[in-house]
């Protein structure tokens, strides 16, 4: 192999030989030195996260290239001397030496003894700092308050002993435990949410920089928001409709519902609500709660009482096979209902008149002559029937007088 090549693939392994020498058990993250003067030299840069405070570290140097033993001799960066001239230890006649519970600074490693050579490392303890806090809150909105920091660490050119900046970056995180609404929680350190959250929260803020480092804090949040819900069961059906309206709103202690009818209540589950005119009819509910919070809700869709209907079949067979046995007038919303059936001889067979909650009482026309064991022969028979609507609509022309056909 030519020299020069060969000495090209020395200075590029040369980097990887001294890295692979000087390690830091336990660190987190390791970097590299960029001196301005000297643009080749790549000493390593250990970081430690520190969470605890109480973190140190720790260097271990080994003989190079496992050949030895050696004499190796530490030494610490000092800032009053700019060079490494604090003496800390000396080991000779080993394989390899460690320096442990060591402060954050510079460190190198002279070794001799047959193979003269020496290595820089600084150790870096690194504490992100985060806070986390409650800016204000209202019936309306929660904002929060957030702190990020990280540590700012130099590093010295050993060349003129001036202090190089180690790049570092920042960023956080907002949560809540049970999660909740927080606006860009990785944008805005001080969020402010119109979502609040109904129940207890604990907001959670994290805080990490480029090295892995990492650092929480949070705060108990006790709602204090209300909110308006509430479920209505039947939503449609005929006059007079019975709708029952379940409470399930969030801290509320006042109430006010109004049934789209003009009249309200103010308990929080009301009796069955009735509406007796045929239309559509929007419900709400306005709550407050014991610290004035005001929330309402309208329902997302009409009741519906549905209009006056009245249909008249004009055959029946009550023969007690379960199919059409009784002759049974189809209606919606009546108020009022008249029947009599006579025979075609002019005999009256069957009567029925009913009002409001009465109707419900008729049952139909069995075939059976006054509500008599008589069956009525088959035949033709004459109706006439008279009703009024909720909605005032009167049914009483000649449409509504006609023919039956009972057959059995």
């Amino acid at each position: 192999m030519p020299v020069r090549y060969f000495l090209i693939l020395m200075i590029l392994l040369l980097p990887a030989i001294s890295e692979a020498q000087l390690t830091a058990p336990g660190a987190n993250a390791v970097r590299y030195t960029s001196y301005p003067t000297e643009p080749t030299v790549k000493d390593p840069i250990f970081i430690y996260c520190n969470a605890s405070g109480s973190q140190k570290g720790s260097l271990t140097a080994s003989s190079p290239e496992g050949t030895g033993p050696f004499n190796f001799t530490w030494f610490q960066w000092s800032d009053i001397t700019k060079n490494f001239s604090t003496l800390l230890k000396t080991d000779n006649g080993v394989l390899t030496t460690s320096l442990n519970d060591l402060d954050q600074g510079g460190y190198k490693v002279v070794i001799s003894g047959g193979f003269d050579t020496s290595f820089v490392g600084w150790i870096f303890l690194d504490k992100p700092f985060s806070s986390a806090a409650l800016q204000n809150r209202t019936c309306d909105y929660v904002a929060l308050k957030g702190q990020a920091a990280t540590d700012t660490f130099y590093y010295n050119n050993p060349a003129n002993g001036l202090p190089v900046k180690l790049p570092d970056g920042i960023s956080f995180l907002w949560s809540s435990d049970p999660a909740s609404t927080i606006p860009y929680p990785d944008l805005l350190l001080n969020p402010q949410t119109f979502d609040p959250p109904l129940v207890d929260v604990t907001y959670n803020l994290q805080v990490s920089d480029s090295f892995g480092c990492i650092s929480e804090s949070s705060f108990f949040y006790q709602s204090i928001h209300v909110k308006a819900d509430f479920t209505a069961d039947p939503y449609t059906g005929s006059a007079p409709l019975v709708v029952t309206f379940t409470d399930k709103s969030i801290r509320a202690s006042k109430y006010k519902w109004e049934f789209g009818d003009t009249t309200t209540s103010k308990v929080a589950n009301p009796d069955p609500h009735t509406y007796f005119i045929p239309g559509e009819y929007s419900v709400k509910l306005t709550v407050e709660s014991d610290l004035h919070c005001i929330d309402s809700l309208r329902l997302d869709r009409n009741i519906v009482v549905d209009p006056s209907e009245l249909n008249i079949p004009n055959v029946f067979s009550p023969n007690g096979d379960g199919i059409n046995d009784v002759f049974f007038v189809e209606s919606k919303s009546l108020k009022m209902l008249s029947v009599e059936i006579f025979s075609s001889s002019g005999f009256k067979v069957h009567s029925f008149y009913g009002t409001e909650g009465l109707l419900n009482g008729w049952k139909g026309w069995d075939g059976n002559i006054n509500s008599t064991s008589v069956k009525a022969s088959p035949g033709v028979y004459f109706y006439v029937i008279k009703a009024k609507g909720w909605d005032n609509i009167n049914y009483n022309g000649k449409e509504y007088r006609g023919f039956l056909y009972l057959y059995r």
